[in-house]
């Protein structure tokens, strides 16, 4: 099969150099004849091996026959978006990786698909190499998902990491990151969690067949944290992670968090450092399976984009292949402040009776004292619903800057 490449960036020259490889026998036999045979970008290559093959037209791909899968590695949701929707309304399959575009879009672009018997597939927009989205919608088409919690940002796990072995804050933590590439000079995508809520958001699409905004999550990002959390977590025996995460109950309703989760040291997230990615799944078939690998980097995301080109050129297209993800029913969703609360929360012992006077009805109780902080623990015995904290400690007049809440992830 033909293939075609729309953004020559970091994922599109990996896509390439991925086929390249695999014709020349480095993969199984069986994929060797697939080729690149058009790329398209707004700028010049004059000294790349594909340069005589770029092209900035892209209407040019849309209409050439030859042409069976278009790659898009634009990235971002409006030049993507409009070409996706020309590729697939032209009868091309469409591989990607563009999180935001499928977090936007997906149920829009699905639809188009199955409209043109074509396949729309983003095994790579979630996880970078590890492989997740098919796992879940193949090899575990079998259980009912009951459980999925991701460490899906190695930016905040690389900056979590840093200030719990370093000892040093948020801050510098972020200048290292961006020092070694791993964080952009705006880093709210990543920091403020909206990075690791667009994967939710698909990764739950998926699983329900619904499309969820990810704008309906709730979403904490790592700037409030503090060296002290990460300390007091590993005397509670835990580690801080940036955790997403979705939960469903017995009457098929959802919970969707991304925010600092405290994993306990014995649970397989808990072992993800630096860069690394990790989903862990719970089917009621299966029990617990962990997905692990670079969640980013120009060859483990192409490996995905690939992976997703051999399914399109192996398996032929029939009714099986579609996707849909139907409007949401909102009912389906337990609301965040509906939603039960377990935390330490981490406070500056200057307002730590304020808080605790708030918290009364709930049986707080201080559990560590480390370097002028407390940790308290609500929901443990007493039901607390996350509204319920939250008007406490509206209540008790504390500000974000004040103190952090570190939600301890179910085991």
């Amino acid at each position: 099969m033909n293939v075609a490449i729309l953004g020559y960036g970091v994922v599109g020259s990996g896509v390439a150099k991925v086929i390249a490889d695999c014709a020349t026998g480095s993969c199984l036999n069986y994929v060797k004849d697939l080729a690149v045979t058009a790329i398209v970008d707004i700028r010049e290559f004059p000294d790349d091996p594909y340069a005589d093959i770029i092209t900035k037209d892209a209407a040019k791909v849309f209409a050439d026959p030859s042409i069976d899968i278009v790659v898009e590695t634009i990235g971002g949701a409006t030049i993507a978006y409009e070409y996706t929707k020309q590729a697939l309304t032209a009868g091309k399959h469409v591989v990607t990786s563009n999180k935001e575009l499928v977090a936007l879009h997906g149920a829009e672009l699905l639809e188009i698909a199955a409209e043109k018997n074509v396949r729309y597939l983003y095994e790579a927009s979630v996880g970078g190499g590890i492989p997740i989205i098919r796992s879940l919608r193949r090899d575990l088409a079998g259980n009912r998902i009951e459980r999925v919690s991701g460490i899906v940002n190695g930016t905040t796990n690389f900056i979590l990491d840093r200030m719990e072995h370093g000892g040093i804050p948020f801050g510098q933590a972020l200048t290292e990151a961006q020092e070694l590439g791993y964080a952009e000079q705006d880093p709210a995508a990543d920091v403020d969690g909206i990075d690791a809520r667009r994967k939710l958001a698909i990764l739950a699409s998926l699983l329900m067949e619904e499309d969820i905004p990810d704008d309906i999550i709730y979403t904490e990002g790592i700037r409030h944290l503090q060296s002290v959390d990460t300390t007091i977590a590993n005397r509670l025996g835990y580690k801080l992670k940036l955790i997403a995460a979705m939960t469903r109950d017995s009457e098929d309703r959802m919970t969707l968090i991304v925010a600092p989760h405290l994993v306990g040291e014995t649970h397989p997230l808990a072992s993800v450092h630096g860069v690394f990615n990790a989903i862990y799944v719970t089917g009621n078939a299966i029990g617990d399976a962990m997905f692990y690998g670079q969640g980013a980097g120009t060859l483990p995301t192409a490996s995905a984009v690939v992976a997703d080109i051999i399914e399109i050129a192996t398996v032929p297209y029939h009714e099986a292949c579609v996707e849909r993800w139907l409007p949401l029913e909102t009912d389906r969703l337990i609301l965040h402040e509906e939603a039960q609360v377990h935390a330490f929360i981490r406070l500056s012992s200057a307002i730590a009776d304020r808080v605790i006077s708030a918290l009364a009805a709930y049986e707080p109780r201080t559990v560590i004292t480390e370097n002028n902080s407390q940790a308290i623990e609500v929901g443990r015995s007493v039901f607390m619903s996350e509204g319920a904290l939250a008007k406490c400690l509206e209540e008790a007049g504390v500000s974000t800057d004040d103190y952090a809440v570190l939600r301890i992830l179910p085991l």
